[in-house]
């Protein structure tokens, strides 16, 4: 008997709403059936500032999205960024308890609770418990059950979240007459699906630049070992080069996409551009060179704000990592990964989707919405790269407690 389900993946976004359609067959088979795109309101730097607004545009793409698909979504796995997103790091301890010094699953039960026992304040909530590797007497151990030894230890990164951020967006899916059946975090979504198993266990750190803020995720010996977001995007290379040139915002994004590059090169730089293209009233020459002053001295910024993070820092010292991979809308600009390895010192490429994406849905602006997908399909096989939790008691208690 071939048995589906249909699952929704929404990135509500700073400059667009993504929301692609899929539907599991058999629970073996993950096939991509319906996309909707639109632009975005009410959203500012990941998070949501005018609720309506945000509804509007959201609501348009799932319509989209279901239409092209033909069939309405059972659940939806919905991203979450935004700078109301922290990170912390949680560890536990305990004897073995058997007098043969073999460890039960109740050792391991008992571990796990301890390791995720803090409490956070009633405004905030716990959005993944990313399990890292056991320890067995000192050594790493994948599957410390049945063997012999005396100490056991694990440890969490905890990211956690503004409850009534988070609930913002739930009440907009709500608001469809949908269920959210997951809420994921932008960088873990996107972050697997432009890496590979090889690069996680080598130590990579991936940046989703967007359009209003960047989120980034650290691996190493193929754990998540770190996240965070840097509420500087895409947009902000808009407003520099509108300022500095002296435009509006839509003529510079359309240079920062037709003329933009993130390296400076000497010899150009008595290029000039043209800032319409079309010799109408109002257009005129502008230097080359000044565009990409203003996107270089934006983007340096930015890899050297999240180099410079104190979680990070100390692995980029040690020689920890192994390479950066960008993804996002943002990084399409020509030239970014020759910034990158200038300020990182270490390689960097900017990711790719899987082969078996579709051509429409490579650019690396859909990393994140597949990721999430990704999610919906293969979570149950997840629980190292993020345990699988309880979530909707966590959105039936956000529900209760704003009252909806």
């Amino acid at each position: 008997m071939v048995t589906s389900k249909i699952i929704g993946a929404v990135e509500i976004g700073t400059s667009k709403v993504v929301v692609l359609i899929g539907e599991i067959v058999n629970e073996k088979t993950l096939n991509i059936v319906g996309m909707g795109v639109s632009s975005s309101r009410g959203v500012k730097k990941g998070e949501i500032i005018d609720f309506n607004a945000a509804s509007d545009c959201t609501h348009a793409a799932i319509m989209a999205a279901e239409e092209s698909a033909g069939v309405r979504a059972d659940a939806v796995y919905l991203a979450q960024s935004g700078c109301h997103l922290e990170t912390f790091f949680n560890d536990a301890e305990v004897t073995v308890k058997s007098s043969d010094n073999i460890v039960h699953r109740s050792d391991v039960r008992r571990l796990l609770s301890e390791a995720k026992s803090k409490q956070l304040p009633e405004y905030r909530a716990i959005i993944h418990h990313i399990r890292n590797g056991f320890i067995l007497d000192g050594m790493p151990i994948d599957d410390p059950e049945h063997m012999e030894g005396h100490k056991l230890r694990v440890g969490y990164w905890n990211i956690h979240g503004s409850v009534q951020k988070m609930s913002d967006s739930i009440h907009i899916i709500n608001g469809f007459g949908l269920q959210v059946e997951d809420l994921i975090v932008s960088s873990l979504a996107s972050g697997k699906m432009v890496t590979t198993d090889e690069e996680r266990k080598a130590g990579v750190l991936v940046l989703d630049i967007g359009s209003g803020s960047t989120d980034f995720v650290l691996f190493k010996n193929g754990y998540v070992v770190y996240s965070g977001v840097v509420a500087v995007g895409g947009d902000h290379i808009t407003n520099d080069l509108s300022i500095g040139l002296r435009t509006n915002a839509k003529l510079a994004e359309m240079l920062k996409v037709k003329n933009g590059k993130a390296t400076l090169e000497p010899k150009s730089k008595n290029d000039k551009v043209m800032l319409i293209g079309d010799l109408t009233i109002g257009d005129r020459s502008i230097s080359r060179s000044a565009v990409c002053q203003i996107i270089n001295a934006r983007m340096d910024e930015l890899f050297k704000l999240i180099r410079g993070d104190k979680h990070i820092a100390p692995l980029f010292s040690n020689r920890e990592l192994a390479s950066v991979v960008l993804t996002g809308g943002a990084s399409k600009l020509n030239g970014i990964e020759d910034l990158g390895e200038k300020v990182f010192g270490l390689p960097v490429i900017k990711g790719e989707n899987p082969s078996w994406v579709a051509s429409d849905l490579a650019s690396p602006d859909f990393s994140t919405a597949l990721g999430l997908l990704y999610f919906g399909f293969s979570y149950k096989d997840e629980s190292q790269f993020t345990e699988q939790r309880k979530q909707t008691k966590l959105i039936r208690g956000m529900k209760q407690l704003l009252g909806f």
